[in-house]
């Protein structure tokens, strides 16, 4: 029987914090997770693959722009500011998070993304969740947990780029198991 592989979709807007979108993108390769990476529509290159990091102004090409095609297992949001803010403006990326949310598919948010991005789509109402500290206050409709990641169904939440490597394992040990994930932290020494 052929093994199924899981498919994870990063969505990056201009402005993007550098670690929060690299970090998982190179664990779940490492754990054998497909994982595409697209540009939102209405970053400023003009729907161009070429979106710009907020820290270390790093241009990173992506696999594409938000496609029709949607048969991922997991959507991750890096937070950042204003990538965050761009994330949330953006009605195609509201629409599909709003979609895998309801499908039950893996919706991962770190940073600001959890309050930026989440909370106006309703998907903290009453899910305990975590982001960047001093944000909690404008989700008061969820359950604010002072930890580095919080998981609750189908929401994975976490607090910053110094807690990427953590939010990514957590990733993996959803979409696959928990041996997958204590594999890549060995290998990486986390």
């Amino acid at each position: 029987m052929e093994k199924t592989v899981k498919k994870a979709v990063v969505i990056l807007a201009d402005g993007f914090e550098d670690v929060e979108a690299i970090t998982p993108i190179d664990y779940l390769k490492r754990a054998g997770i497909e994982v595409t990476t697209v540009s939102i529509p209405g970053n400023k290159q003009h729907e161009s693959l070429t979106v710009t990091s907020r820290w270390g102004g790093i241009s990173l090409i992506t696999d594409t722009t938000l496609p029709e095609s949607r048969d991922w297992d997991a959507v991750i949001l890096p937070g950042g500011m204003p990538g965050a803010a761009n994330l949330a403006a953006s009605k195609e990326t509201s629409h599909l998070i709003k979609e895998m949310a309801a499908a039950g598919k893996l919706v991962c948010a770190i940073c600001a993304s959890p309050v930026v991005v989440l909370s106006p789509l309703g998907l903290l109402n009453g899910k305990k969740f975590t982001c960047y500290p001093g944000m909690e206050n404008k989700a008061p409709e969820g359950q604010w947990l002072d930890s580095n990641v919080v998981v609750d169904g189908n929401i994975i939440t976490s607090r910053a780029a110094g807690t990427a490597g953590l939010f990514a394992i957590t990733i993996i040990e959803k979409l696959l198991d928990e041996a997958a994930a204590k594999k890549v932290a060995e290998s990486v020494l986390l």
